[in-house]
């Protein structure tokens, strides 16, 4: 089973859930955690490992090549991106805008834009005694996460049977990463927090969901902080609640210390077994 966490907005406690979730269910189960937040991956502070495996992960790019090219503009006009401009004389071609799309390199008549690899990122892979963790961390100043998420969902299906628990620990938001993240799992975990800010931004997501036609359910972080906008909303959607984990001062004192939280707060560790028994009634 394939199961993303994700949120609307940053700092409601993706994080903090996917890793400890995937601690709690891999005492009784195979289970594999995926960092897909691959611009600023933080679970692995959470998780020590031995490092088994690594490797590059690269983007395919056109490259010009002047002496075949006869400058007929057609590589310009089927670029959806802007990624490929015919100045002049000349071809202008821009990896931070390519999609990796092959529409310029296949379509050209005289095959003046071969597609070639570009490193974009990296992909390790860790082992616990009863936990994988694979992370996914993109170069600094790439600017396109999708490609390197699809990879690390790619080599998790190759790697790993279907037998195994897969969770994704997705980006924050509602763009292309959170929904390349999403859109192939088997249930998505809504992450939010009782705040106004907190309901905004989970009916951006819940209406990415249903676009996508995922099932979702929500879990509610740090409840009591704020008002009853969020359950409220839940309960008139017909969305299911999953679980309520309470606002607590030591949750955010473990968090700040690197340390996983439901071993050390019953209540942590009631919600997460609300989720278990949640997502493991899921068809």
């Amino acid at each position: 089973m394939k199961i993303t966490i994700a949120s609307g907005k940053g700092g409601t406690g993706k994080t903090t859930i996917s890793t400890n979730l995937s601690s709690y269910l891999a005492k009784e189960a195979d289970v594999v955690l995926a960092d897909l937040d691959v611009e600023e991956p933080n679970s692995k502070l959470f998780i020590e490992g031995n490092l088994i495996f690594e490797k590059a992960c690269d983007k395919m790019v056109p490259q010009w090549k002047k002496d075949e090219c006869t400058l007929c503009g057609n590589c310009e006009e089927v670029c959806r991106f802007n990624a490929v401009i015919k100045v002049g004389d000349e071809i202008l071609v821009f990896p931070e805008l390519c999609h990796s799309c092959y529409a310029c390199s296949e379509l050209c008549p005289t095959e003046s834009l071969p597609m070639i690899p570009q490193k974009i990122g990296e992909l390790k892979h860790f082992k616990t005694e009863n936990l994988d963790f694979v992370e996914g961390r993109l170069d600094i100043g790439e600017e396109q996460a999708v490609p390197l998420i699809s990879q690390v969902i790619e080599y998790i299906d190759e790697k790993f049977s279907q037998d195994t628990i897969k969770l994704f620990d997705a980006p924050p938001g509602t763009s292309c990463p959170v929904i390349e993240a999403s859109r192939g799992s088997d249930f998505v975990i809504l992450v939010t927090e009782s705040t106004p800010f907190g309901l905004n931004d989970l009916k951006l997501a819940v209406e990415t969901m249903r676009v996508l036609c995922q099932k979702f359910g929500v879990v509610i972080n740090r409840h009591g902080i704020g008002d009853n906008g969020v359950e409220e909303y839940c309960n008139a959607e017909g969305i299911p609640i999953i679980a309520k984990i309470p606002n607590d001062r030591r949750v955010a004192e473990l968090y700040s210390k690197g340390e996983l939280i439901y071993p050390k707060i019953q209540e942590f560790e009631t919600a997460l077994k609300q989720i278990a028994e949640f997502v493991g009634g899921v068809k």
